[in-house]
C-alpha cells in the first residue's frame, strides 16, 4: 500500500511539472507573438514627434507610449486592423505610413498614373512629329 501511494505522487508531481512547464510555454509563445505584432505595427507608424521615422525606429517619449499602448492592446486581445482603426481615429489618417485607398487618398494613389499617362501621350506625339 505504500508502495502504492509514492508511485501516486511522483505522478501527481510529473502531471503538476508538464502542466506547468506547458503554461509557461504558452505564455512565452504569446508574448514572443504579441513582440512581434507590434513591431509589425510600429514600423508602419509614423513619429508625431520626429515626423520623419517610424515608431519602431523612435525613442521620443511619444513612440515609447505608443509601443505600450500598442502592446496592451494586442493582449488584450484587438487585431492589428483594430488597433490601426483607433490609432487613425485618435491621430488621422497621416499617422499610417500606408494610408490604403480611400475617398480622401484617391488623387494621392492616381497621381502617379496620370502623369505616367500624359507623360507617354507627349512622347508619341514628339515621335509623331518627327516623322511627319
Amino acid at each position: 500500500m505504500f508502495m502504492k501511494s509514492k508511485k501516486l505522487l511522483k505522478i501527481k508531481i510529473l502531471i503538476i511539472l508538464i502542466l506547468t512547464c506547458s503554461s509557461f510555454k504558452n505564455t512565452a509563445i504569446s508574448s514572443s507573438f504579441s513582440e512581434e505584432q507590434t513591431v509589425n505595427i510600429t514600423k508602419n507608424l509614423r513619429c508625431l514627434i520626429c515626423q520623419g521615422q517610424t515608431i519602431h525606429e523612435s525613442n521620443s517619449d511619444f513612440a515609447e507610449s505608443m509601443k505600450k499602448y500598442i502592446k496592451s492592446e494586442l493582449e488584450n486581445g484587438k487585431t492589428n486592423d483594430e488597433v490601426f482603426s483607433s490609432l487613425i481615429e485618435k491621430y488621422g489618417q497621416w499617422i499610417v505610413y500606408d494610408p490604403g485607398i480611400s475617398r480622401n487618398t484617391l488623387l494621392l494613389w492616381a497621381l502617379p498614373l496620370l502623369l505616367f499617362l500624359i507623360g507617354g501621350v507627349i512622347i508619341v506625339r514628339k515621335i509623331l512629329e518627327k516623322y511627319e
